[in-house]
């Protein structure tokens, strides 16, 4: 017997979606990011995702 304090009476069983790995892609036009770079980058400065920060600061070397 498993210890699941009888949640198994209203939780459903695993399914497919249980093992698929989801994605989102999103696309910018430059112009569109162009308004928004310096945010994204401040964003991904303070969580440390300084890797993010630089794929969009290379973008914009030339501004």
């Amino acid at each position: 017997m498993l210890p699941t304090n009888g949640t198994a009476r209203f939780f459903s069983p695993l399914s497919v979606d249980d093992f698929i790995k989801k994605s989102s892609i999103i696309s910018y036009s430059r112009e569109a990011l162009e308004a928004v770079y310096p945010d994204i980058v401040k964003f991904a400065n303070n969580e440390q995702l300084t890797a993010h920060a630089n794929s969009i600061k290379v973008r914009f070397e030339d501004i």
